[in-house]
C-alpha cells in the first residue's frame, strides 16, 4: 500500500513536462541530473519563497527529510506529496532526467537568465518551452536585436543562445538547430517524444520540410504567430501552448485519427439511444 502523501514514479512521469504538473521540488544538495522541471531549496529572496501549486518533495530515497518537507508545506496550506524510494527509484526505473552540466548560474533572483535575437520564429520559441518545461520553470528570457546578443549577454551575465557565433554554445550545428542541441545537452536524447518533437522543429526552423510531415504545420504556425504578436513576450507564452500541445501529441496522441465519422458513436450506440 502506498505510503500516505505519495506518488509514484510510474504517476509522476505522466505529470511531469506539462503546463499544470506539479512542483517538484529536490532536496539533495547540488545534484548533476534531475527529474525533469525541479527546482531546488527555498530561498527567502528567491522565486521559491510563495509557493502556489501543488508539489512533490524529492530526495535521494524517500526517507524522512522528504517526509519532513512535504509535512511542513501542508501545515502551511501547501498541497505536498513525496516521491516514492525518492531519486534513486526515478532513476534506476530508467525515466527522463536532465543533466545540469551545461546548465548556467542561476542569479540571485533563483532564474537562469537567457537572451536571443528578437522576433522569435521556430527555435526562439521551441527553445525557451525545452527549458521551463524541462529545465528551469522560472527560466527568464530577454530578446534584444541581434547585434546586442553578446553585449547583453555580458552585461546581464545571461547565456546567449540561437546566434550565428562560433563563441555561442547553444547554437545550430550541421544539419541540427538550438533545439537539438539542447535536447542532447540536457541528456534528453533517449526521451521518444521529445526526439520526435525535435525532427519537426528541426524541419520548420531549416527549412527541410520532408524531416517530419508536421514540420511544414509548425512553420505555418510559427510565422503566423510571429505576425500576430508585436511583443515578443507575449508571443512567447502563446508559443508555450502550441508546444505544450505538440509535445502532448508526440507522446501520446499520435495514433489518434480523426476525420467526419472517426468520433461519431457507432450505429449500436445510436440505436440504443433512439430506443
Amino acid at each position: 500500500m502506498p505510503a500516505p502523501n505519495s506518488i509514484s514514479s510510474d504517476k509522476l512521469v505522466r505529470l511531469i513536462a506539462l503546463a499544470g504538473s506539479p512542483r517538484i521540488l529536490d532536496l539533495r544538495i547540488d545534484p548533476a541530473v534531475v527529474i525533469p522541471g525541479s527546482v531546488f531549496a527555498l530561498a527567502a529572496d528567491g522565486v521559491e519563497a510563495a509557493i502556489d501549486e501543488p508539489v512533490v518533495v524529492v530526495d535521494d530515497d524517500g526517507s524522512s527529510a522528504a517526509a519532513a518537507e512535504a509535512a511542513i508545506l501542508r501545515s502551511d496550506g501547501v498541497p505536498a506529496e513525496i516521491l516514492e524510494g525518492g531519486f534513486s527509484t526515478w532513476r534506476d526505473a530508467g525515466l527522463p532526467t536532465v543533466s545540469l552540466a551545461h546548465l548556467p548560474p542561476r542569479h540571485p533572483d533563483g532564474r537562469t537568465w537567457w537572451v536571443t535575437r528578437a522576433r522569435p520564429k521556430v527555435d526562439r520559441i521551441a527553445c525557451p518551452w525545452l527549458i521551463r518545461r524541462f529545465v528551469d520553470p522560472h527560466a527568464r528570457f530577454l530578446f534584444v536585436g541581434t547585434g546586442d546578443v553578446l553585449g547583453v549577454a555580458a552585461h546581464e551575465q545571461a547565456e546567449p543562445f540561437d546566434v550565428s557565433d562560433e563563441r555561442v554554445f547553444w547554437s545550430h550545428r550541421g544539419e541540427r538547430c538550438t533545439f537539438d542541441i539542447m535536447v542532447e545537452a540536457f541528456g534528453l536524447g533517449t526521451h521518444e517524444p521529445l526526439m520526435r518533437l525535435a525532427a519537426i522543429v528541426r524541419g520548420a526552423d531549416t527549412d527541410r520540410l520532408d524531416v517530419a510531415p508536421e514540420a511544414a504545420g509548425l512553420l505555418a504556425i510559427s510565422l503566423g504567430l510571429s505576425r500576430s504578436h508585436g511583443d515578443d513576450h507575449k508571443q512567447l507564452e502563446a508559443g508555450m501552448a502550441i508546444y505544450d500541445a505538440l509535445y502532448r501529441w508526440c507522446r501520446d496522441a499520435r495514433g489518434e485519427k480523426h476525420n467526419w465519422s472517426s468520433h461519431q458513436p457507432t450505429k449500436a450506440k445510436s440505436a440504443e439511444v433512439s430506443a
